[in-house]
């Protein structure tokens, strides 16, 4: 597995998006994420395809968020995840930014815990904008 901080392109985000179902949306969504990112973390396998990213969006001084955490479903329990995920907050932490918060996806909070970090308490959870209109 190769890592490094140079974000993938538009369609190899897309692509890792299509293959776990999170969302389908169109090319320019990807190009404008990515270009919103603040630190992005790749892992491709010897053959240079694309196996999984990282992303954080950060103010670059407070705060940074990990926006996803995408692997292919053949490289995951391989480590990949992790390596991405130590990668994003090695890099934060050497941008001066040591507050790094997410929002798990469902089943996925087992996983982040193993990677140091804490669930919030109930009385201080996340939220999300709701889909009112």
């Amino acid at each position: 597995m190769i890592l490094s901080l140079s974000p993938p392109s538009a369609a190899e985000f897309k692509a890792l998006y299509d293959e776990t179902g999170w969302a389908d949306f169109p090319l320019s969504k990807f190009e404008s994420a990515l270009a919103g990112s603040w630190i992005v973390s790749t892992a491709r396998d010897s053959d240079g395809a694309v196996i999984g990213m990282g992303r954080l969006i950060s103010d670059g001084a407070l705060h940074a968020f990990v926006a996803e955490m995408l692997v292919t479903e053949r490289a995951r329990g391989h480590g990949a995840g992790a390596r991405i995920l130590e990668t994003l907050i090695a890099e934060a932490k050497a941008r001066g930014v040591n507050d790094i918060q997410l929002f798990a996806a469902r089943g996925r909070t087992g996983f982040y815990e193993r990677n140091g970090f804490i669930r919030r308490p109930a009385d201080g959870p996340g939220m999300d904008l709701s889909d009112i209109e």
